[in-house]
């Protein structure tokens, strides 16, 4: 089985993104790149960084689910999930979903992820024999803007964590 949502990436290294916000925005532009995906607007990546108190380390998964509320109100139902059905369940019911790696707060310090710390929006799976593919946008880089990437879930699934971020009307 394969699943794959139509999705415009973002690039935390457009111009447009605050020149020291760059390298720690993947977390702000992976929340506008899925509302964009909903609301169809443009978003200002840099007001999303400062709403949902990102600092230079990162986004914080307790801060993006507890601050969300400054940029969708009471619009949106935001909620870490952690079994892999029902993040396969929001992606077949057309939801994308924030995924975030990382290797240091989950304390696999020694694993080998596609990231050690990186937020990028889920858009995806392929159900394989021995392993779940995950589609993903990877937020670009400098020289390039965002593209879409395979990755893993059994090669990644101790560092990996889901937040769905929902309009409360596609409930």
């Amino acid at each position: 089985m394969k699943k794959l949502i139509a999705f415009q990436g973002l690039s935390q290294y457009d111009k447009h993104i605050s020149k020291k916000y760059r390298a720690s925005a993947c977390g702000p532009v992976t929340v506008a790149a899925i509302l964009q995906h909903y609301e169809k607007l443009e978003v200002a990546v840099n007001q999303v960084y400062r709403l949902l108190g990102s600092t230079p380390i990162g986004l914080f998964t307790w801060r993006l689910v507890k601050n969300f509320h400054k940029i969708g109100g009471i619009r949106y139902e935001v909620k870490k999930i952690t079994a892999i059905e029902e993040v396969k369940e929001e992606l077949l019911s057309e939801r994308p979903l924030a995924m975030k790696f990382d290797r240091y707060f989950t304390f696999h310090w020694f694993s080998k992820p596609l990231y050690n710390y990186h937020w990028v929006p889920l858009i995806g799976f392929e159900q394989k024999t021995n392993d779940l593919i995950l589609y993903i946008h990877d937020n670009g880089q400098k020289n390039r803007p965002s593209k879409m990437r395979t990755v893993s879930y059994r090669e990644n699934q101790n560092v990996l964590t889901f937040v769905k971020i929902i309009p409360k009307d596609r409930l």
